[in-house]
């Protein structure tokens, strides 16, 4: 038994009824690698039954502190389950990329059984109609609750369950458990009081957790000019998300960032994202004069470093935006610039993933991605994960503020494909006209030197995308 940290214990305080703080890792495995060319989903539950050891976090349930005096603990379930938290579903045919992208969203939606271990896994079979995939290729959607999990370290659940090689090692032998019995009510009580005691800052506690709401009212109050870079995702969420994927080599991410001295990977992915979301509310005549704030990464790999910067949505030209984005994310630019910035458009989250390919069982894992939480005010996150030589992109968000998830993810490809051109074409790069200071600050004069921003094809349908193309 052990108490979760403040930190993890606000996700859970945070939960409301339409917006939950649940993480799904999406999977996806190539099944002709295992011998037999098949890999049965009663293989699949005696795999996870035989790693259940490796990890607290499969059979720890919450506990709460009666009154909520003090944060939750991590008690065992006695009545743990394997079959209640593994599941099997098959998509109907064709079993394309949009049907895969709706049923995980729907999943990734449903709220988690508070009174038992936070996680679910969904294996899900039928991906016969996915470009990109071998046919017969099955998901495993991994959902657990982010207070169980810090999803820009490392991710437990595929460390334990995987191998580094095909041929998985013999199956370690059972270990008995005896859950511990979880303390009465008296007893947390008491705790509760010693912690109360020893760290009186902990009574602040259910007040804190009302503050950032009120302080977000203020902010409202006192400062509407923020309101002018608001986008349509800084409003109230639906419990209904919506999530899209697209994956890129990450080569050509290496060529890009060589757009601009001195920028780094990280910075090339920013600005592809800026330049998706400049698109997309562009393309939809939302796009604000003002730049647009985002909480992004210090770095792909930097584990829980984020901070919020101006995210260059009002710079047309992209290499401009990549050195724009490039001068803040540097570590001689000051924390201190973040101090009035208006509330940010998005969340861009890096979810590390394994360096080299891993095997569930014998079946490669060919993708990985996640989605990722949202709120009222944050209606939309990027999740970045690299794996096996990619670099995936995809967004989550809500169905009211995104009706078209597979335009938005075509907005970030086209802006990436704008990027690799430029990238590609670097002998004429010196001979481009470069944007003023006019330019760059003022969207008028940026449509009269390249044009109103096109509409998307996918928009109108005569383009359709079915598949998490490279």
């Amino acid at each position: 038994m052990h108490q979760l940290s403040g930190h993890d214990a606000s996700f859970l305080y945070a939960d409301t009824i339409h917006a939950n703080a649940n993480v799904t890792f999406v999977q996806i495995y190539d099944q002709s690698t295992v011998p037999g060319g098949t890999l049965r989903f009663k293989t699949i539950l005696e795999h996870i039954q035989s790693r259940l050891h490796r990890s607290p976090i499969f059979r720890s349930k919450l506990l709460r502190v009666p009154l909520e005096l003090d944060d939750p603990y991590w008690v065992e379930d006695e009545y743990f389950d394997l079959e209640y938290h593994v599941r099997h579903i098959a998509l109907p045919k064709p079993g394309d990329w949009r049907q895969f992208c709706i049923q995980a969203s729907r999943i990734h939606a449903r709220a988690l059984d508070l009174n038992r271990p936070l996680w679910e896994i969904y294996v899900i079979e039928g991906l016969d109609s996915i470009t990109d995939l071998p046919p017969g290729s099955f998901a495993l959607l991994t959902k657990i609750h982010h207070a169980a999990i810090d999803v820009e370290s490392r991710n437990e659940f595929i460390e334990v369950l995987h191998d580094t090689t095909r041929r998985p090692p013999k199956p370690e032998p059972p270990e008995p458990w005896f859950p511990q019995r979880a303390p009465g009510a008296i007893a947390l009580l008491y705790r509760a009081g010693l912690n109360l005691m020893f760290s009186p800052a902990r009574l602040m506690g259910p007040l804190t957790r009302a503050t950032p709401a009120a302080m977000a009212f203020a902010r409202d109050v006192l400062h509407p000019e923020h309101h002018v870079a608001a986008t349509r995702f800084n409003a109230v969420v639906s419990p209904h998300r919506v999530f899209d994927t697209r994956r890129f080599l990450r080569e050509e991410f290496e060529s890009i960032r060589g757009l601009a001295p001195g920028a780094t990977l990280n910075d090339a992915v920013l600005a592809v994202c800026s330049g998706g979301l400049r698109r997309y509310l562009g393309a939809h005549a939302e796009l604000p004069n003002a730049d647009l704030a985002a909480v992004v990464p210090l770095g792909i790999g930097a584990e829980g470093t984020s901070r919020r910067i101006q995210f260059g949505t009002n710079i047309a030209d992209p290499i401009e935006r990549l050195a724009w984005i490039r001068a803040q994310t540097s570590a001689a630019q000051s924390l201190a610039a973040e101090r009035g910035m208006p509330l940010p458009a998005c969340t861009i989250t890096h979810v590390p993933g394994p360096s080299a390919p891993v095997y569930l069982h014998g079946a490669r894992m060919t993708y990985l991605s996640a989605i990722l939480p949202i709120a009222d005010g944050m209606g939309l996150v990027f999740a970045v994960t690299g794996y096996d030589g990619r670099i995936v992109v995809s967004p989550t968000s809500c169905r009211e503020l995104m009706p078209d998830p597979q335009v938005f993810t075509q907005c970030v490809r086209d802006s990436f494909q704008e990027c690799l051109g430029l990238a590609r074409a670097s002998p004429s790069r010196s001979g481009r006209p470069r944007a003023s200071a006019a330019d760059r600050r003022s969207p008028s004069a940026r449509t009269a030197r390249t044009g109103a921003t096109p509409l998307p094809a996918a928009i109108d349908g005569r383009r359709r995308s079915t598949a998490p193309r490279r």
